[in-house]
């Protein structure tokens, strides 16, 4: 049986476009906020939503998605009031959520007791990137009873046992960043994309979604074509907090670019 994520995947290939999968904080600014952006992102088009979970030590976020989860830890949210809001969210919500987290959180929770409530919260798939494939094993065991899908990251340096591993230890879908960098820098349309995610594919069948640096429709739009989903993050979060008024008109725009 599939995955909803890989259900959204299908649908998205059946319907002749790639994934429109937008990012946000949740908590930031408030979890009711997050709850009226969830909503709004189903509602302009996206596949899959991507949740942020705040953490204080964060690997690879640039400075947007570091305040944004300063803000939220601020309002004294903790990966077990985002569990509890997904679960709520949930009877309204329809597309997939994947969770966006650090393993500082989810070894705090205890591993099977976070795989469990996420899984019953209706999550359908969990982002830990500084939790690697070689040291996930346990992890990964325990998530694919629980039908929740572990996806992990690939990066241009990335060497070819790397793509092995991750393309075994993912489900749902690959998760290639696109920079060697921080999330919110500037993309790189160098063509290291058209090299290395075809490599990708040689390995596996799996959809092979691209984050980071993602921000104009034009580039969403050129990520697309090489990818099987885009992921809007920084650019978002900015868009919330600048010009609130223009974010639905903004996420449109992706939609629309991302074919």
């Amino acid at each position: 049986m599939k995955s909803r994520i890989e259900e959204a995947f299908k649908k998205s290939k059946k319907e002749g476009k790639k994934a429109f999968i937008p990012y946000v904080m949740a908590g930031d600014p408030s979890l009711d906020k997050t709850r009226d952006i969830l909503l709004l992102f189903e509602v302009c088009g996206a596949d899959i939503v991507e949740l942020g979970v705040p953490f204080s030590d964060p690997l690879a976020d640039g400075p947007t998605i570091q305040r944004a989860s300063e803000r939220s830890l601020k309002n004294g949210v903790t990966l077990k009031k985002v569990i509890s809001f997904v679960k709520d969210i949930r009877q309204r919500i329809r597309i997939p959520i994947v969770l966006m987290t650090y393993f500082n959180p989810v070894f705090k929770y205890g591993i099977d007791d976070f795989i469990r409530d996420a899984r019953n919260s209706g999550i359908d798939g969990v982002i830990v990137p500084d939790l690697p494939p070689d040291e996930a094993g346990d992890f990964i065991k325990h998530a694919r009873k629980a039908s929740l899908d572990t996806i992990f990251l690939l990066a241009p340096t990335s060497t070819e046992d790397r793509i092995k591993k991750v393309a075994k230890a993912s489900s749902g879908f690959i998760y290639y960043v696109s920079i060697t960098g921080i999330t919110g820098s500037s993309l790189l349309l160098d063509g290291s994309m058209d090299l290395l995610i075809p490599k990708i594919r040689k390995y596996t069948d799996k959809p092979v979604a691209v984050g980071f640096g993602v921000s104009a429709p034009t580039e969403a739009s050129a990520v697309a074509a090489v990818s099987d989903g885009v992921i809007v993050g920084s650019a978002i979060i900015k868009k919330l907090h600048e010009n609130p008024d223009d974010l639905k008109n903004y996420l449109i725009s992706l939609r629309e670019a991302i074919k």
